[in-house]
């Protein structure tokens, strides 16, 4: 009777010892991914972070253009009414 207690108790040892085995190889496996998960973020922000900037720049450059073309046109409307008036 004890040697089947002992058996029991010695299956369930080995149960325990495999299961803690697979929790330590699944906690290890979990904390690899998460690692790599973080750096991907991280990596993707990064990104995002140079696009917005790209793109302020190119806003910033099309507004300068926009006034330059402006200013342009303002002085041309205003040379073209001065010869239409000279014309008259």
């Amino acid at each position: 009777m004890i040697a089947l207690g002992s058996q029991a108790l010695k299956k369930t040892e080995k149960k325990f010892v495999e299961l803690l085995r697979d929790l330590r190889e699944k906690i290890e496996k979990l904390e690899k991914e998460k690692a790599n998960l973080l750096a991907e973020i991280e990596s993707l922000k990064e990104k995002g972070e140079a696009k917005a900037h790209e793109l302020e720049n190119e806003v910033t450059t099309l507004r300068r253009e926009v006034r330059a073309l402006e200013k342009l046109l303002n002085v041309k409307e205003k040379h073209e009414m001065k010869n239409n008036q000279n014309i008259s």
